[in-house]
């Protein structure tokens, strides 16, 4: 078998991305969001700022939430990635879910994926939380539709649902 080199200009990178693991040529340039979107087709962390200060492309890199456009993909190289496709197939996921439904915390929807993220992460991470660690856990993701109190009270109840609060 022949060795692969990248184009010129390009790197190879290695990266698992929802459970599966991807050998991958990107410009030393190319952020972790683009190479979900572009390449992936990955397409529910989305740009918005692409500053890394709202939050809407948050995914989970070895287990910490954390913005993929202020993420080069050479810098995520022998991480593991976790979007929101894969994160709403699991079953704790579901009270989280359907919580953000029952509250109408995501409106228009945009903010919805970073949201969920940083929310499942703290949820995670600690057994209790109430309502100014919720605040804090979702610190650096902005709501355009200004839903805060429905995506707090979301959080609030998956907590309930789950044995955490």
């Amino acid at each position: 078998m022949a060795e692969h080199s990248p184009r010129p200009g390009e790197v190879s990178i290695r990266i698992e991305i929802n459970g599966r693991a991807h050998s991958i040529d990107v410009e030393p340039r190319t952020t972790l969001l683009e190479l979900l979107r572009e390449r992936l087709d990955l397409t529910g962390a989305k740009p918005a700022c692409e500053r890394g200060e709202c939050g809407a492309c948050a995914v989970l890199v070895d287990d910490r939430p954390m913005n993929a456009c202020h993420l080069l993909a050479v810098q995520a190289a022998g991480q593991r990635i976790v979007t929101i496709e894969s994160l709403s197939e699991r079953p704790d996921f579901k009270p989280l879910l359907d919580a953000f439904v029952n509250r109408d915390a995501g409106q228009c929807g945009y903010c919805t994926p970073g949201f969920a993220i940083a929310a499942y992460a703290a949820l995670r991470d600690e057994p209790v939380l109430n309502e100014a660690q919720i605040r804090w856990a979702l610190v650096g993701h902005i709501c355009r539709c200004n839903a805060y109190d429905g995506i707090v009270a979301a959080v609030r109840e998956a907590a309930a649902k789950t044995g955490r609060s």
